[in-house]
């Protein structure tokens, strides 16, 4: 019997684009500026690509990979959730890496976030309290931190990729009648 391709062979390739689109989506966010983003249809559709199209077209497309030319025409379900998580992951890596340099290339980002999170807070609750707006500041400077961005965009977007690789995998695994 022959020993199929690992599913993470597939996993790297379409991570590493994944992760790159999301860098660009960033960087075009920037230089456009963030604040004529926020609340905006835009700043909406930016999110729906991050966290759904890319994800599932990404994991579509890396499982039709593995299964195609990687694995003579089959794929199983587990091997479908070892190409998607293995996408997510890799992107959530190369953007949670990414967003650690760029944050401590550009540290006034990170101020005009949060100047940007103020202004957001006092549209959605014109009566919030000092207290309550400076505890949302600080939750936000904590998950700002490197030892946490990195965690964190790696477990969400792993997580993304479970669910998203059990329905790929739905709907693409054809199981090798010899490896039953």
């Amino acid at each position: 019997m022959e020993k199929s391709a690992s599913p993470g062979k597939s996993g790297i390739l379409y991570g590493i684009a994944f992760g790159v689109i999301m860098i660009l989506e960033f960087v075009i966010m920037y230089i456009i500026g963030m604040r004529s983003l926020v609340g905006t249809s835009a700043g909406v559709i930016v999110n729906i690509a991050n966290y759904l199209v890319l994800p599932l077209i990404f994991i579509y497309l890396g499982c039709m990979n593995y299964k195609k030319n990687l694995n003579n025409g089959f794929i199983s379900y587990g091997e479908c959730l070892k190409t998607g998580v293995a996408i997510a992951f890799i992107a959530g890596l190369i953007y949670g890496l990414f967003s650690i340099v760029f944050n401590l290339i550009f540290p006034e980002f990170l101020t005009e976030m949060i100047s940007i999170t103020k202004d957001d807070m006092i549209r959605q609750n014109p009566n919030i309290t000092s207290k309550d707006m400076e505890m949302g500041i600080e939750m936000m400077k904590k998950f700002s931190n490197p030892l946490i961005v990195l965690p964190v965009t790696l477990a969400m977007y792993s997580f993304i990729g479970l669910l998203y690789s059990l329905i790929v995998g739905a709907i693409v695994k054809n199981q090798n009648p010899q490896s039953l």
